[in-house]
């Protein structure tokens, strides 16, 4: 799998911008401020329809526009895909795949698989338990349609059960349509519970083993879902938490409260490890959604690199960029000193300054 090109119009800082990626390593480097970030943001849109700051369509708009574009071309097992996506400023953006309009984002994903590394995610581990639980929503989103309805429709009946929760205050008949909403959230709820223990069973044994090598057999991760509450007992946890609800005006048990457990040995990293721990199973954790991808899709994803080298000494640089040597990857840095001193392999340079992408 590879993007072969990108085309933005009105996105960000770029009125125009067309440019050409090879298979290989492609670098985007430049002052901060530039737009090198921009650009991934626009191809991890192509492939999620969302932005990985979660950024809202219209903040993507460049200013006094009402709309932009993005074009992206795409090469997956020996077939193209273009895939358009047209954003507006007051209006649902628009999609296409090979110029047929999609109706569901969801039947966009799975044409390009993404891998987002910034450096916010090397503070995965430390931060709260909402950017784990993005973590694992973002990468099973892309792998798993199901798994995406169900997480949609579960979100969207938990903000109804919130709502009501806060009307019955005031109109407390309204009580006896709460179990209406509770049967939906636990049947979704359930699905997501299963989905997520499945999926961080398999992706736990590669991540304990590409920690080994990146710790040089010093340390062993064991990563460990938390489930808020198991997919057996939730419809009654739930139940027995109504009143708290009703108090609070807010759901207290369900998967929107999960969270992932990282150990080296008996000690909880999130709260007691150093931070080169947390920094090196953010790196581990990151490396193993790459190979997760490619044993679930039997293809590489992309791999976007948001001046990631500039966090991570040398031995974790010499271990990332050891490790994508298969992998389309498009890095964004200040500079080139660490790829021409360590003599990794450059396959296309770009030079961003104000919004001009130049080929080196």
């Amino acid at each position: 799998m590879l993007i072969k090109s990108l085309e933005l119009k009105s996105f960000r800082n770029y009125e125009n911008l067309s440019v050409a990626f090879t298979e290989g390593t492609n670098i985007l480097f430049g002052d901060n401020a530039q737009g090198k970030t921009n650009i991934l943001e626009a191809v991890y849109v192509s492939g999620t329809t969302k932005s990985h700051k979660g950024s809202k369509d219209r903040d993507m708009i460049q200013f006094e526009k009402e709309e932009s574009h993005i074009r992206t071309l795409v090469e997956k097992n020996e077939q193209e895909f273009q895939i358009d996506v047209h954003l507006k400023k007051n209006r649902s953006k628009g999609i296409a795949v090979n110029r047929i309009p999609i109706k569901k984002a969801s039947s966009l994903f799975g044409i390009l698989n993404i891998v987002f590394f910034s450096p916010e995610d090397l503070n995965i581990i430390k931060n709260g338990p909402s950017q784990r639980r993005r973590f694992l929503d973002l990468e099973l989103c892309q792998l798993d349609k199901i798994y995406l309805s169900d997480l949609a429709n579960y979100n969207k009946i938990l903000n109804q059960r919130n709502k009501l929760l806060k009307d019955i205050v005031f109109r407390r008949e309204l009580l006896d349509t709460l179990s209406v909403w509770d049967m939906q959230l636990v049947e979704y709820g359930q699905r997501i519970i299963c989905r997520r223990s499945a999926f961080l069973e398999e992706l736990g044994e590669i991540v304990y083993n590409i920690h080994k090598n990146i710790s040089g057999n010093r340390e062993e991760l064991i990563l460990t879902y938390e489930p808020n509450t198991s997919a057996e007992q939730f419809e009654t946890e739930l139940a027995a938490a109504r009143e708290k609800d009703l108090k609070y005006c807010q759901t207290s048990v369900g998967p929107h409260r999960d969270d992932l457990l990282f150990q080296i040995g008996d000690a909880d990293i999130r709260k007691f490890g150093s931070q080169g721990q947390q920094r090196t199973s953010a790196l581990s954790l990151k490396m193993s959604e790459i190979q997760m991808v490619k044993k679930l899709i039997h293809d590489t994803p992309v791999l976007l690199l948001d001046d990631v080298l500039s966090e991570l000494d040398s031995s974790r640089q010499n271990y990332l960029l050891a490790s994508i040597h298969d992998i389309q990857t498009i890095i964004t840095c200040t500079g080139l000193d660490e790829f021409v001193k360590n003599r990794f392999r450059i396959d296309r340079v770009f030079e961003v300054r104000n919004g001009q992408v130049e080929l080196k």
